[in-house]
């Protein structure tokens, strides 16, 4: 499986893979629940390796780590998933 922060890069850089509607998943640990936002929503900071930068609805800025993504999502099908605990034992 392709790491993460690859897939990223090419969703980001790669003209031809890039074209689409992308979408992440995430573990939002207040909510207890997989948040979905779309890749043209969130930004990174090249201060903060490791992290994505959302917006959520009251204007507050919430950085989310990278290892929270659980799904990539790309027309609305899951393109890249994060195994389960129990998948990588």
């Amino acid at each position: 499986m392709q790491p993460l922060h690859e897939l990223l890069h090419r969703i980001r850089w790669d003209p031809e893979f890039g074209k689409g509607r992308f979408a992440l998943g995430y573990d939002d640990r207040v909510a207890g629940e997989q948040q979905i936002v779309p890749f043209g929503s969130i930004t990174f900071d090249a201060t903060r390796h490791g992290f994505f930068a959302v917006e959520d609805a009251d204007g507050l800025r919430r950085h989310i780590p990278l290892h929270r993504v659980r799904t990539v999502y790309k027309n609305g099908e899951a393109i890249w998933e994060r195994p389960s605990d129990r998948e990588q034992k």
